[in-house]
């Protein structure tokens, strides 16, 4: 059964990056009907953040990343990591090091004077002395002193790295914790993790992990190791360039689906096809058609991509979502029908949801001002916007049709074109010569707003 997980470091908020990962091991197992664990690599304890756990369950539950089984903490396993540390000692697989930091930075220092790439000289490899007194030591595995470690990977293809290069890394500290790639090799093979699925940053631990494997007899998974994200220049993702929180993007105002459809989208394709739903996502993904080339974050993409599942939200779903944005009170006192008409006329004008709770705003509060210079014919604007007063209904305002029907006979009656009519009405109303559809405008405000707003601009 496939199996694949997504393990992050609680030490600070799910970024885009890692819930792109997230993301290709949830599709990945989803679409061949396995498993998809979620692990917190929390031993830590001096970078770990409480508050940074919660954001992640906080994130996977926003965008609807279901997870299988318990959420596993590297933390309560202490005892099982000591175990195999303690087996592979027994083993004379592993030794303890009594090489103090400051002797193994003298080392470092005299290899680099010398030329050469700083490592451990395995000084306590076979040591049968008796050890250094006061000294806490370490516990580093014996790796191969000849031959090499190859892998096939699934975006880089084959990887091959002499043993010469590997020292024999610490897998235990001084003070009994294990190291990142001791426990990380302990918890995929007891969690039975078949698909291994990471950024490249971890390409280099691959080899110490594929060590540790064959060292205690598990079996090794498929890797994957895909390239990181750059933003349009071609350089590292920065927070100006969007690599920020998970829960930032919602408090922007995206939606989860466009952000996923973003996602998938940033290492990934399925011919030629740029929409994707999750439902399809999980039918055609494949990390064997990840890209082993840098994906380019684009934020008009995102935008874009946003802007298409808006337009595709009916107006009840918007409600609810813009119950986390800051609409005026006036929103509530419409009716349904004017908020639908509202929401509806708004949503092909915006990218986000933070942009559609400002125009709902600009639409319901009255125009501070207003762009006179936009009139070419003043004097006509106020005649047409006087006849037009005395010509509305309160019936007229029964419906957007209605109201169409209204202004048509108007513009008939008096021989006007469009935009002498629906100009100065646009900027009496909202003050400004663009925005929604002029009846949207008058069927949302209702009838004794409209009069109300277009009196004001006559006394103007």
């Amino acid at each position: 059964m496939v199996t694949t997980r997504f393990a992050p470091s609680p030490t600070g908020h799910l970024h885009i990056g890692g819930l792109r990962t997230a993301l290709f091991n949830y599709l990945y197992a989803r679409s061949c009907g396995g498993r998809f664990h979620l692990r917190i690599e929390d031993t830590d304890l001096d970078r770990n953040v409480k508050e940074a756990t919660e954001a992640i369950l906080k994130a996977f539950k926003w965008v609807g990343l279901e997870v299988d089984g318990e959420i596993l903490y590297q933390s309560k396993r202490l005892d099982i990591y000591k175990r195999y540390i303690q087996q592979l000692l027994d083993e004379g697989k592993a030794y303890h090091c009594y090489m103090s930091k400051d002797e193994l930075e003298t080392l470092r220092e005299t290899q680099r004077a010398q030329g050469l790439t700083p490592r451990y000289d395995r000084r306590y490899r076979d040591f049968k002395g008796t050890p250094p007194s006061g000294v806490a030591p370490v516990v580093r595995i014996k790796a191969p002193l000849s031959g090499e470690v190859r892998f096939k990977d699934g975006v880089k293809g084959e990887v091959c790295v002499q043993a010469e290069e590997l020292d024999d890394f610490v897998i235990a500290r001084s003070n009994g914790v294990p190291t990142y790639n001791f426990v990380v090799t302990i918890d995929d093979a007891l969690m039975e993790i078949s698909d291994v699925i990471r950024g490249d940053d971890h390409l280099s631990n691959t080899p110490k992990q594929i060590l540790l494997y064959q060292a205690l007899g598990f079996k090794i998974p498929n890797f994957y190791h895909v390239p990181m994200i750059l933003n349009e220049s071609g350089h590292k993702l920065s927070k100006r360039d969007g690599a920020m929180g998970v829960m930032d993007y919602k408090a922007l105002g995206y939606l989860k689906e466009a952000l996923l459809n973003f996602l998938v989208r940033l290492g990934w394709s399925h011919k030629d096809q740029e929409i994707f739903n999750l439902q399809e996502m999980k039918k055609f993904f494949n990390p064997k058609d990840l890209n082993s080339a840098p994906s380019c974050f684009s934020p008009h993409k995102l935008e874009w991509l946003n802007s298409h599942y808006l337009k595709e939200s009916p107006a009840d779903s918007l409600k609810e979502l813009l119950v986390d944005f800051e609409l005026p009170s006036g929103f509530n006192t419409l009716s349904p029908a004017q908020q639908d008409t509202l929401l509806e006329a708004l949503k092909s004008r915006v990218a986000t949801l933070k942009e559609m709770a400002s125009e709902v705003s600009r639409v319901l509060n009255a125009p501070a001002s207003y762009a006179l210079d936009k009139l070419k014919n003043k004097a006509q604007a106020l005649e047409v916007l006087k006849t037009l007063i005395a010509c509305l209904s309160e019936k007229d305002f029964s419906s957007v049709d209605s109201l169409d029907v209204a202004l048509h006979a108007l513009m008939a009656k008096m021989g006007l074109k469009a935009g002498a009519l629906m100009l100065p009405l646009r900027i009496a109303l909202l003050g400004e010569a663009g925005g929604i559809g002029v009846k949207e405008t008058l069927f949302t405000l209702g009838y004794q707003t409209s009069l109300e707003r277009l009196r004001a601009f006559l006394a103007l």
